[in-house]
């Protein structure tokens, strides 16, 4: 099962990292402790909505703009076989995605249209992990080529 407080602390890391900050530096901006902030971006705490606004605000990013990623990342994880249920030995096809097994037993590798990479570790029958990753123009071509 994909965990919304997971996918939105990935995306405030993301967001973090690509401007080269440091969490002292967020949590600072922001007002939050730098470990409840990276007990977010790890997605162990779920943040009020008032709290992710100043986490975006502090990044300089707006909260549609981080719940729009959010959204699309969600929505991608449920149309791909075998997030919600229990995985099986072969993936089912996935429509205009390529499907790749990685050497670890229960994970994934999902591209969509070479923009956005999706990794997916089933963990239990019931939970599984999400990670997922903006492809860099330079590997979009490798990515899509597998």
């Amino acid at each position: 099962m994909v965990l919304l407080r997971r996918v939105i602390g990935d995306a405030l890391r993301a967001r973090r990292q690509g401007q080269h900050r440091t969490l002292r530096e967020v949590s600072s901006a922001a007002n939050v402790s730098l470990g409840y902030l990276s007990e977010i971006e790890r997605g162990q705490k779920e943040p009020s909505s008032e709290l992710l606004a100043a986490i975006c605000d502090a990044l300089g990013a707006r909260l549609s703009e981080l719940l729009r990623e959010v959204s699309d990342t969600v929505a991608l994880a449920e149309q791909m076989p075998g997030v919600l249920v229990p995985v099986q030995d072969e993936p089912a096809p996935v429509a205009a995605a390529a499907v790749r097994k990685s050497t670890n037993r229960g994970v994934r590798q999902v591209t969509s249209d070479g923009k956005v990479s999706v990794a997916v570790r089933q963990d239990s029958p019931l939970k599984a992990t999400l990670r997922t990753s903006r492809v860099r123009p330079a590997e979009r071509d490798v990515v899509c080529a597998a």
